[in-house]
């Protein structure tokens, strides 16, 4: 393949976030969704970059994209790339003086519902030109992608250039609704009871680990990868859940009573660091500050 060095000359910087999606991505509309972009403005643009660059990048198949010795060899420059526009960005946008513009956030559904909605009003009566976004899942967004602003996160990040602090601490409980029959007397052993847990690619969350150590054999009637789908199952009476302590009374659940051997048996309960995290190029931006400070007030 030929390059086409007038056009690799003038190489745009959206070619190569193009690039840096597919790598990060199993198919074409997968990594169109991340940009924005339908699959066949992807392929189209994918060829004129294999075109400049004379090689080409990814092999297309049934299963989707997959990485050639070419592409493999430029991602650590592409990501390199990345970095030094995030910190370009970053620096820029310090440069504002007032607190403004969009901020986004992302965090457990759970905290999106329970915690951050109802501070909004003060937030944005306190600086009203902010419009926030929320993105509330138990994924993790990669910050050092500067996929999001500012996240809340039960797991500490180790990697990338990002500002780490904790907040609080999670505890957990095992709960259940009060009109379960599980809640009229205490549970001398947790198969006795029907169980709702994760599904198996959070397995790396505190629950997963406390369910797979102390619910092992035991084959959940509910599994989801969201939180607060298995908050509302357990409130509609499915069954019993490990979760966070704070979600109890908001929905409607009480914990679950144990018998005093199974309780001693359990050890302690397992307990959550929550932390606020942004990329370090962001963490002087006037609206990103205010959120943070505003998120360790309250």
């Amino acid at each position: 393949m030929q390059r086409d060095l007038a056009t690799l000359a003038d190489l745009p910087w959206d070619d190569v976030r193009l690039f840096l999606a597919l790598c990060r991505s199993r198919t074409l509309g997968e990594a169109g969704q991340r940009l924005r972009v339908d699959a066949s403005t992807m392929s189209r643009r994918l060829g004129g970059l294999e075109a400049a660059l004379g090689a080409p990048l990814f092999e297309r198949g049934r299963s989707g994209i997959l990485a050639t010795e070419a592409a493999e060899r430029l991602l650590p420059l592409a990501e390199e790339m990345e970095a030094l526009v995030a910190r370009f960005r970053g620096e820029a946008e310090t440069f504002e003086r007032d607190v403004s513009g969009r901020v986004r956030v992302a965090c457990p559904a759970d905290l999106a519902e329970l915690v951050l909605a109802p501070l909004l009003p003060t937030l944005l009566q306190r600086h009203p030109r902010l419009q926030v976004d929320i993105v509330a899942g138990e994924r993790l967004v990669d910050m050092a992608r500067r996929d999001a602003d500012l996240a809340l996160r039960t797991v500490r990040p180790t990697r990338g250039e990002l500002v780490v602090s904790r907040l609080s601490s999670v505890s957990w409980r095992i709960a259940v609704a009060p009109h379960h029959p599980s809640a009229a007397r205490a549970i001398r052993r947790l198969a006795d009871i029907p169980w709702v847990a994760f599904t198996e690619d959070l397995a790396g969350s505190t629950p997963a680990r406390w369910a797979s150590e102390h619910l092992a054999g035991i084959t959940p009637v509910l599994r989801s990868d969201s939180l607060t789908v298995q908050l509302s199952a357990v409130r509609g009476g499915v069954g019993a859940a490990l979760v966070p302590e704070g979600s109890m009374a908001p929905y409607g659940l009480t914990p679950l009573r144990l018998g005093k051997a199974l309780r001693v048996a359990l050890g302690p309960w397992p307990v959550d660091d929550l932390y606020l995290v942004t990329h370090q190029a962001l963490r002087a931006v006037p609206r990103v500050r205010a959120v943070w400070a505003f998120l360790a007030e309250h």
